[in-house]
């Protein structure tokens, strides 16, 4: 089932697929854009070092927060990337603490996700890291002790994936996890 969500009096449907070495994007049914995987994963790295660097807040705004135990976004995330012949694990725990994988890297971090979807759809995701083993993820990066982050999510109806976005914003998406656990 594609994702949707009301916008201006319509419903945006997307559709993010792979498709032998290829990201093929459908929206509205009408229009679909292929991106060959190689540039994919060369606008995936930078999109997400631009997100590191741009959309950080200062460490002092992170104040860890616990989850209702019945939140929808409980649980381990996985993404697979096929080209980088990697992937990335976050589980994110009703505590507030979420402890991630990444290549060689392992890491806690502690988080704010807002309780409810905004009037758009997004849940806001803030996350400090807190610690790390200091090696490289699946993109050859190290990110600092103290690093914010502030992403927004976007839950599928079936709660089985979430598109991972920096504004809350369908064009602003650039990860799609699914459920390990």
């Amino acid at each position: 089932m594609p994702m949707q969500s009301r916008h201006q009096g319509g419903f945006f449907h997307a559709h993010i697929s792979w498709h032998r070495r290829n990201l093929r994007l459908r929206y509205d049914f009408r229009y679909s854009i292929v991106i060959p995987m190689k540039a994919f994963t060369r606008f995936f790295t930078a999109l997400l070092l631009g997100t590191l660097l741009c959309f950080s807040a200062s460490a002092q705004d992170v104040v860890r927060k616990p989850l209702p135990p019945d939140h929808p976004l409980i649980g381990t995330w996985r993404i697979e990337l096929p080209d980088l012949k990697c992937f990335e694990e976050y589980e994110l725990r009703a505590d507030g603490m979420k402890y991630s994988m990444s290549g060689e890297e392992r890491n806690e971090s502690e988080f704010t996700l807002s309780d409810r979807p905004s009037d758009k759809g997004f849940y806001k995701w803030v996350d400090k890291l807190t610690k790390s083993n200091g090696q490289p993820d699946c993109s050859g990066h190290q990110v600092e002790i103290g690093h914010v982050a502030v992403n927004y999510i976007k839950l599928h109806p079936s709660k089985d994936k979430f598109l991972l976005c920096t504004a809350e914003d369908f064009k602003w998406c650039f990860a799609e996890f699914y459920r390990s656990k």
